[in-house]
């Protein structure tokens, strides 16, 4: 259990001292892209929908009605009935399609508190699509780099990252893989008075446990084996700036003592030096580990976690998956030259669980606007359920959420069950890794072993490397033929796509 006593963490309060949330209508889909994401929050108990009223705003601005010619001018009626339910009242006399996610319906429908807590899509016209939500905090313009969703989730998040930006106190990020860890690293980092100094990041997990300490904490020359030149650690290397420890779960056993006495005392030795160096980087962790068993030194947990952030995961965001979609779009060179996404497929995006979050729905979309190039219209169970074939026959398979009147959650996948390292060939390394585009937690889940497994596996793959070992020039040739897509890219080269991003940082080839 976490010792809230002594913990800062990020409480979500009310609207002005109110208890009951307020009723919000955010645009997850409009035929205008730049609509998306554009909210109107109900203060009344009765609403009525149109073509041309409410105003749906973007934070802080004037806001307008939907506008679009497929939605009806005659109103479809919400009527809330204190905290519990929303009634849907369809006009009486309009051609135009309703559905609650996914399912058409003509009679009046009730939603439940549990269906708007989780998010309930409301599609006008199949061209439209609303997300009825409950917020507990009011909209607001407060922009963290990387961040984006409108959302209480996220608001909350950026407000929590802002204010912490301002201290140099440890931050712990606590998430599931793919909720952006390293995102809120950077931005704290960006947001931080060391801005202006590096933003140092290293994979606990990938360290090599006999030299972890001398990569932390540097060696003097001759301090082991090899070292024929005194070397810099990590802290030295982000003194008076940032230092992100990403996957600190995984950290190595004879490590974690030393970084404890680096917290408590500030002072840290390289490895056979003769005296103490004084520690003045800020320290922010991450991992999507459990940390509160045995397994990991609970004193160095105490130490660490003096301000707790918790990244939510998508499905607990529904609002926001399409501000995500259209940044996506914006950004991404795939979709130039496809034909605009269909308000089913992305009702299909906004009603899928994510177990893999934001990362999940990057890559997922890259394989719809790939198909939608080839002229395909792409189906989503297909785009989303990319395991290799031989894990998929021993494990249940993926199971799209089908839209139902209940509101019952869709339950996520069960774990695949655990495979021993030893028995896995090189191809079937091979293939996970270039089934999640080349990142290791994918591949990892997807072949049933532990994160710690699979680095071993890649160190002594003879076909996949680390960045360090290929050289610039074919980097750069690589990074070019990809267009700058970083998955792509991994993918030519054969090295994991996490470490790559980071050594191409390292080298300025890479925001």
């Amino acid at each position: 259990m976490q010792d809230t006593e002594s913990t800062l963490t990020s409480p979500l309060g009310d609207i002005g001292g109110q208890t009951a949330p307020l009723l919000a209508l955010t645009i997850v889909w409009h035929p205008i892209l730049a609509r998306v994401g554009e909210q109107f929050i109900v203060t009344t108990s009765d609403l009525e929908l149109n073509r041309y009223m409410p105003l749906f705003h973007p934070p802080g601005a004037a806001g307008t009605g939907l506008g679009y010619s497929g939605v009806s001018r005659e109103p479809v009626r919400l009527l809330r009935a204190g905290d519990e339910i929303v009634e849907i009242r369809p006009p009486a006399n309009s051609r135009m399609v309703l559905e609650i996610n996914g399912v058409e319906f003509q009679a009046p429908y009730v939603l439940d508190h549990e269906q708007i807590e989780r998010g309930a899509l409301l599609g006008l016209g199949r061209a439209v699509l609303l997300c009825l939500h409950w917020m507990r905090v009011l909209p607001k313009n407060n922009p963290v780099p990387g961040l984006l969703g409108v959302g209480q989730a996220a608001i909350k998040t950026r407000d929590v990252l802002r204010q912490v930006a301002q201290s140099d106190t440890p931050v712990l990020l606590l998430g599931e893989t793919g909720t952006g860890k390293e995102v809120a690293a950077n931005a704290i980092h960006r947001l931080s008075r060391r801005s202006a100094r590096a933003f140092v990041s290293v994979n606990m997990a990938a360290l090599n446990e006999s030299l972890a300490a001398a990569d932390l904490f540097g060696a003097s020359k001759g301090a082991y084996t090899g070292a024929q030149n005194a070397r810099a650690g990590l802290f030295t290397q982000a003194a008076e700036a940032t230092l992100f420890l990403d996957e600190i779960g995984n950290t190595p056993a004879s490590v974690q003592p030393m970084l404890l006495r680096v917290l408590e005392t500030g002072d840290y030795r390289p490895l056979g030096a003769a005296g103490d160096l004084q520690n003045s980087a800020r320290l922010i962790a991450a991992t999507d580990q459990d940390l509160y068993d045995d397994s990991f030194n609970q004193a160095l947990l105490r130490r660490l976690e003096s301000f707790v952030v918790h990244l939510p995961p998508l499905r607990a965001r529904r609002e926001d998956i399409g501000v995500l979609l259209r940044h996506l779009l914006e950004t991404s060179p795939e979709a130039q030259d496809v034909a605009p996404l269909s308000c089913a497929l992305v009702t299909q995006f906004a009603l899928y669980e994510w177990p893999g979050n934001v990362r999940q729905l990057k890559h997922v979309l890259k394989r719809c606007l790939l198909s939608l190039q080839l002229g395909d219209m792409p189906e989503f169970a297909t785009m989303v359920d990319q395991r290799p074939a031989r894990v998929t026959q021993s494990a249940a398979p993926s199971v799209i959420p089908t839209p139902v009147r209940s509101g019952t959650p869709a339950k996520p996948n069960p774990p695949l069950a655990r495979k021993k390292p030893a028995h896995l060939s090189d191809a079937e390394v091979l293939a996970a890794m270039e089934a999640n585009d080349w990142y290791i937690q994918g591949a990892a889940q997807a072949l049933g072993i532990s994160r710690p497994s699979m680095y071993k596996l890649l160190e002594n793959h003879p076909q996949i490397r680390r960045p360090e070992q290929i050289c610039e020039v074919e980097l750069r040739l690589a990074l070019q033929q990809s267009a700058g897509d970083l998955e792509d890219c991994a993918a030519r080269l054969k090295t994991p796509s996490e470490a790559l991003r980071r050594y191409l940082r390292g080298l300025a080839m890479r925001d």
